[in-house]
């Protein structure tokens, strides 16, 4: 994993013209002027995301992909890689140290607890009127809400990757399997707990696919609508509070948990499974169901028919709780965002290299690769055939999601089109997705209370270690559900109490509040 680097210095004076780069750039040399545009060169840090090729990669910026874009839009990168699993960690650290990139890629908006109040502190440039000039493609095509997620005090700060439909994550099924238990496909949670039964009795490992620190493997928490994350407030008797704190559905999630864990319908060790080991046991055939983004269906399926060629994988609807509904959190609009450093002399030039993004050469690039090497053209229509085996297709993954770094992220509409399969998967966002997904009340920028409490700040998609201690430990049996209250009690005491004050009295003011979607 390559580690912070200082901030590449070498002027690189060879380029290639292509489409979005001035003609009025040109350089003096001692041999007289020059109509070659100098490369725009910046470096810019990046989340690995847990991409297999991304992590295995010995240099990403040698990266024959990496060069590619570099030739298409005139720069040169050096890409600074920032470990999935340490992401918040080692982002903090960058700002400490100063050993801040030219471009930082965060997780959301401006406020993100991985941005450690960097914006406010004025780390980074405002961005309004380089867009105005530079970036007509981005301002037409990203939506207003993305715009708003990284918005502070009027001004736009970072460009953001963003999601036309904020139901991303859903719940998948080896439909194959439950075609052999004979079971339909499960609503309740208890027909869901049946079903897992009867994948344990096909000698199914793995009957639900568990994940460190329930991450992708929540979809409980959604049935009983006590998601205990950074979005999911709600008013109850004229107080904002966290969802968490309705103890009685809380209390049914963590039982459902403990009784999969009992009857070894999840992973013994499910608190210590990180993303890598969680995908390999997937991929392996070892897991009857499990949640992941939808739009990763059709690749995961291929790598899975590379050790189980019967494998069938379909999307169902998540479980349901009391209130009939369920599904997972809903996403922000905006996904991965781009801040630009204050004093960056490129930054026009950066911005053209984002707006590219989002032409047309830059789709067919991105979701098609090379002309003659990864896809053809037969009477002007393109010809794609998808990878089929794993490491084409992590290669592939990689080109469409990781390096296309602003786009319309809800699925890749290019390929899906061009078969009956992904066409089935777009009907899936469409009916299954369209319908279901917790969402909260938000603020932003967030809580100061929380700012100030790290122990009790909960992650976009994780919970607070003051509560995942008490989770984790309760599904394993060593501490009794019963006592969920007195967690609240101790998330309360430690500073919850000022959370629930500052919330409700933004909510009363509607400050920087956004109310729940469905």
């Amino acid at each position: 994993m390559k580690k912070w680097i200082g901030i590449c210095l070498a002027i690189v004076m060879v380029a290639t013209v292509i489409a979005g780069c001035s003609n009025k750039d040109k350089e003096e040399t001692a041999g007289g002027a020059s109509n070659t545009p100098q490369k725009t060169e910046f470096s810019i840090s990046m989340r690995t995301l847990a991409f297999n090729y991304v992590e295995k990669s010995p240099d990403l910026n040698k990266d024959k992909w990496v060069k590619k874009l570099e030739e298409m839009t005139n720069t040169d990168l050096d890409i600074v890689l920032v470990p999935h699993k340490e992401f918040e960690q080692k982002m903090v650290q960058m700002f400490a140290t100063n050993d801040i990139p030219d471009v930082v890629q965060g997780s959301g908006g401006v406020n993100g607890k991985e941005m450690a109040g960097s914006v406010e502190a004025g780390v980074f440039m405002p961005l309004d009127d380089l867009l105005q000039q530079n970036g007509q493609n981005l301002l037409k095509v990203i939506p207003k809400e993305a715009w708003e997620n990284v918005t502070y005090q009027g001004k736009i700060y970072a460009i953001p990757e963003f999601l036309s439909n904020p139901s991303r994550r859903a719940t998948w099924i080896r439909k194959d399997l439950l075609d052999q238990t004979g079971l339909q496909v499960p609503k309740t949670v208890d027909e869901y707990l049946t079903v897992l039964r009867a994948f344990k009795k096909l000698g199914i490992e793995n009957p639900y696919m568990g994940r460190q620190d329930f991450k992708y493997a929540d979809a409980f928490f959604g049935a009983y609508d006590v998601f205990p994350y950074l979005t999911m407030f709600e008013e109850v008797n004229g107080q904002v509070q966290p969802k968490f704190m309705d103890s009685e559905n809380m209390m049914k999630a963590l039982q459902t948990y403990n009784t999969m864990y009992t009857e070894g319908l999840i992973n013994k060790e499910f608190a210590t499974i990180n993303p890598t080991n969680y995908k390999n046991a997937i991929l392996s055939g070892k897991a009857g169901m499990w949640t992941m983004n939808a739009n990763e269906l059709l690749q995961w399926e291929q790598q899975l028919k590379a050790t189980t060629p019967s494998a069938k994988l379909e999307i169902i609807p998540s479980p349901v709780g009391p209130d009939g509904k369920g599904g997972s959190y809903l996403y922000g609009s905006a996904t991965r965002t781009y801040f630009i450093k204050e004093g960056t002399k490129n930054a026009t030039d950066i911005v053209k290299f984002f707006d590219w993004m989002l032409s047309e050469e830059a789709e067919t690039f991105f979701t098609f690769g090379i002309k003659d090497e990864t896809y053809k053209e037969e009477n002007g229509k393109i010809v794609y055939t998808s990878p089929a085996d794993s490491a084409a297709i992590d290669e592939e993954r990689y080109r469409q999601s990781f390096l296309w770094m602003v786009q319309d992220t809800t699925y890749n509409k290019g390929v899906l089109n061009m078969t009956e399969e992904g066409r089935s998967l777009i009907n899936v966002y469409d009916t299954i997705l369209a319908n279901e997904g917790r969402d909260g009340i938000q603020f932003d920028p967030r809580l100061d209370a929380l700012v100030k409490n790290p122990d009790i700040a909960p992650n976009s998609d994780t919970a607070p270690p003051v509560l995942l201690t008490h989770m984790v430990k309760m599904v394993y049996g060593k501490e009794p559900i019963s006592d969920w209250p007195k967690v609240v009690e101790e998330w309360l005491s430690k500073g919850g109490n000022d959370v629930i004050k500052e919330a409700t009295e933004k909510y009363n003011n509607k400050a920087g509040v956004t109310m729940p979607r469905r």
